[in-house]
C-alpha cells in the first residue's frame, strides 16, 4: 500500500521543487492543439493558489444531476482518450463536466518521476477545479479520477477530509487505496477492466477490502473486455458510472 506524503515539511520541500520539474511548455502546445478543436463544451482557465491557470474542458448539461470534475492520467491532456469520449458520454447522459488539465512532464518520464514531485500542484488544481465548479453554482460534486489521476485524488481526499466531493469515481488504480480511505464517509466507485494492467488487478482484493469500511453505496465494477484505456468500451464505462451516480443520493 502506497505511503501518505509524510508532513507539512515534506509538502513544503516538494513545492519548491515541483516548479523546476513540470513541463509547462508541453501544457501549452496541447492547449493550442486542443482548444481550436473541443466539440463538447468550452475551454476554461481555473486558476490556482499561485495564480497559474490551467486548461479546463467545460460542458455544461441541464439535468439535475451532480456535476463531475475529471482527473486523467499520466503525461495527457483532458480531452485524451477514454477522458476525451467518457467526459462526451457523462455529459450526454445529463453530468456537467469539468476535465481538468494536470500536471505533467517530458513525454520520456514514467510514473516514479511524477510521484510524489508533482502531487502538491496536482492537489492544488483539483481544489481550484472544485471551487470553480462551486463559483459556478454546482452544489452537488463528484471527484472522477483515472490511473495517475487516481493517485493524485486519492492524495488530495487524504489531504482535504472535508473536500467538496461527495463521492468519487476512480478508475483503474494502480495498487491499493491509502489507509486514510478506510472508514472514509465517502462513498467510492472502484472501476477496473477486466484485461487491465497486471498492478491493477492484482490489487483489486484489496481495493474491495478498503470499500468494505465505507458507505455501503460503494462498489466494484469490472468492465468485461476493457482494458487499462477501456478501449471500445467506453460506453460500458460510462453507462455503469450513470448506473451508480443514480444510487448516490
Amino acid at each position: 500500500m502506497r505511503l501518505a506524503i509524510p508532513g507539512i515539511v515534506a509538502a513544503l520541500l516538494l513545492s519548491a521543487t515541483a516548479a523546476f520539474a513540470q513541463d509547462y511548455e508541453r501544457e501549452k502546445r496541447w492547449a493550442d492543439e486542443v482548444v481550436p478543436t473541443v466539440v463538447v463544451g468550452d475551454a476554461v482557465w481555473p486558476e490556482g493558489p499561485a495564480g497559474r491557470k490551467f486548461l479546463g474542458l467545460y460542458a455544461p448539461a441541464k439535468a439535475e444531476r451532480p456535476a463531475l470534475v475529471i482527473v486523467h492520467g499520466i503525461g495527457v491532456h483532458p480531452d485524451h482518450g477514454v477522458i476525451g469520449v467518457l467526459r462526451a458520454r457523462l455529459t450526454d447522459l445529463g453530468y456537467t463536466t469539468l476535465s481538468i488539465q494536470m500536471p505533467v512532464l517530458a513525454a520520456d518520464k514514467r510514473g516514479d518521476d511524477y510521484y510524489p514531485k508533482l502531487f502538491p500542484d496536482a492537489l492544488d488544481r483539483i481544489a481550484a477545479a472544485a471551487a470553480w465548479m462551486k463559483a459556478r453554482g454546482h452544489a452537488r460534486l463528484v471527484l472522477v479520477s483515472h490511473s495517475m489521476g487516481s493517485w493524485m485524488a486519492n492524495e488530495y481526499l487524504d489531504a482535504n477530509p472535508r473536500a467538496p466531493f461527495e463521492a468519487w469515481v476512480c478508475m483503474g488504480l494502480t495498487g491499493g487505496y491509502t489507509w486514510a480511505t478506510y472508514f472514509g464517509e465517502r462513498p467510492i466507485l472502484d472501476v477496473y477492466g477486466a484485461e487491465d494492467l497486471p498492478p491493477v488487478l492484482d490489487a483489486a482484493w484489496r481495493r474491495r477490502l478498503a470499500l468494505s469500511s465505507t458507505p455501503a453505496r460503494s462498489r466494484q465494477v469490472m468492465i468485461p473486455g476493457a482494458d487499462h484505456f477501456y478501449a471500445k468500451r467506453e460506453t460500458e464505462l460510462a453507462a455503469a458510472i450513470d448506473a451508480w451516480l443514480r444510487e448516490v443520493p
